[in-house]
């Protein structure tokens, strides 16, 4: 498990998709359906999946993107944006310009794209002062996976979440090792763990998989099992991952225009008795180190950022799904459709304020590091948790039984085309492209796909309720109390 260096074209950091794809095929021991993958690439389930981000990462090399989402280092090599240490309003404001192009890409269906991971990771190694040493130097180690994860263009996930076997026990920070990831010896080589984490999404797609700390870890001798932060190659023996069901059933992209596209695996992971190396070891027995890494360091932040530009291209997809089908049927001049398409139209322009609003008043952090403003982003990603089932309601209420009323691709050139052409055209649009259009909402508003999507926006950063007090506890409450104080006594 020794980072090596990038042995790619002299230069280039990025990688070429087919490059991406042939690193997926190792010795990972990936679970679906209850058979285990013998290749994540040509399985029916995840294949699909793994082309789409290899395409991805082919735009990189495209002259019309490439100048949005690489950046070239001081050693002359060729790297992602969101590997950038912003040192400037600017840089901040560039790698907000990549993070939104990638999200077009999908449309924010695609939620787990390598630049999420990458931020967080540049966070820590721009402040990897806040690690320091211990029976290792965790802030080298940390600096060294970041510059092997920039030059090598590896697609990182991430686990943070315990499994639960009580509820009033993890609600005291305490965790059972009956089924939580936890240190079960030292060695020499490294520390070994058992245990389960929760969830892994990209996780059969990933080539590394970053496992930090739960922030409700409680200051005491019984949770330094669980105090650790490292990364490890997906086909580390020992490591397993239990997949979901897939919602890539294999049908056309006409058929299933969103699932037969971005499917991205969710994954529990097994950890039996995996090694891992001092090297790749980044925090370790710190309980208090591990709750405040994200906020010390920054990464929160940095990660919230690239979060609201893709919510600014998934609810911008939205308005443009609810105004293709008002068109379409010729209900966008119905003063009710366009009140309820406002809704939509506001949360992208909310999204987008937000975002504005951060990147406009970047500053320097602690670390040296230019970061955007954290209130406005942070409450992006807790308004957009909120505001997203609505567009998917909004979508249900425009296209109601239109949503189900879709014939499948096959039944325009087989021997009911002529029904399917006469009694599916509708004012604006032909019978084909009416029920493609009506495929693309019921694949994002009706579809287990598009449940998926809903779930995962809810539960994104956490539970919504756990969210809203961390914001309510940060908030800079004392001056606007100030000025209800002094009306009072006035």
């Amino acid at each position: 498990m020794t980072m090596q260096q990038n042995d790619m074209v002299a230069g280039q950091g990025i990688r070429t998709g087919a490059q991406y794809l042939d690193g997926l095929r190792d010795d990972r021991d990936v679970w679906i359906s209850g058979e285990r993958v013998a290749d994540v690439t040509a399985h029916p389930g995840l294949n699909r999946g793994a082309q789409t981000l290899a395409s991805f990462l082919d735009r990189q090399h495209d002259p019309k993107y490439q100048d949005k989402t690489t950046y070239v280092d001081a050693e002359g090599i060729r790297c992602a944006t969101s590997f950038l240490v912003p040192k400037s309003k600017n840089d901040v404001e560039q790698r907000g310009v990549a993070f939104y192009e990638w999200a077009r890409w999908s449309n924010g269906m695609f939620g787990r794209t390598p630049d999420y991971k990458n931020s967080s990771l540049m966070a820590f190694a721009a402040a990897s002062g806040f690690l320091g040493t211990g029976q290792t130097d965790f802030a080298q180690n940390m600096v060294n996976f970041y510059d092997y994860v920039r030059k090598n263009d590896k697609v990182l996930t991430h686990t943070l979440v315990n499994p639960q076997i009580s509820h009033d026990l993890a609600k005291e920070g305490k965790y059972s090792d009956k089924v939580a990831l936890h240190i079960v010896k030292e060695t020499d080589a490294g520390m070994i763990v058992r245990g389960a984490r929760l969830l892994a999404t990209l996780g059969p797609h990933a080539d590394e998989i970053e496992v930090f700390p739960s922030t409700l870890l409680k200051a005491s001798e019984e949770n330094i099992p669980f105090a650790f932060a490292f990364a490890i190659p997906l086909s580390t023996p020992g490591l397993r991952l239990i997949c979901r069901d897939s919602y890539d059933h294999g049908k056309s992209h006409f058929d299933a225009p969103l699932a037969s596209r971005f499917e991205e695996m969710d994954s529990v992971v097994i950890f039996d008795d995996v090694l891992v190396p001092w090297e790749r070891v980044f925090m370790y027995r710190e309980p208090l180190k591990c709750n405040k890494a994200f906020a010390e360091t920054n990464s929160v932040v940095h990660m919230m950022h690239q979060v609201a530009a893709a919510k600014l291209a998934k609810a911008e997809f939205f308005v443009g799904l609810l105004c293709s089908i008002a068109k379409a049927t010729g209900k966008d001049k119905d003063m009710n459709i366009r009140g309820q398409i406002a809704e939509a139209m506001w949360t992208a322009e909310t999204v987008r304020a937000l975002l504005y609003s951060a990147e406009q008043q970047a500053h320097e952090d602690q670390w040296g590091n230019f970061i955007p403003l954290r209130r406005p982003i942070d409450t992006s990603r807790n308004l957009f948790p909120k505001l997203y089932p609505r567009l998917v309601e909004l979508v249900q209420l425009l296209g109601s039984s239109s949503l189900m009323a879709t014939p499948c691709e096959a039944d325009f050139s087989n021997e009911i085309a002529g029904d399917v052409e006469q009694y599916f055209q509708v004012q604006n649009l032909d019978s084909r492209d009416r029920v493609a259009l009506f495929r693309l909402a019921h694949d994002a508003a009706i579809s287990g796909f598009g449940s998926r999507q809903c779930l995962y926006e809810r539960f994104f950063f956490g539970p919504q309720n756990i969210m809203a007090s961390g914001y309510f506890e940060l908030y800079n409450k004392d001056d606007m109390m100030d000025r209800v104080n002094e009306l009072l006594m006035s």
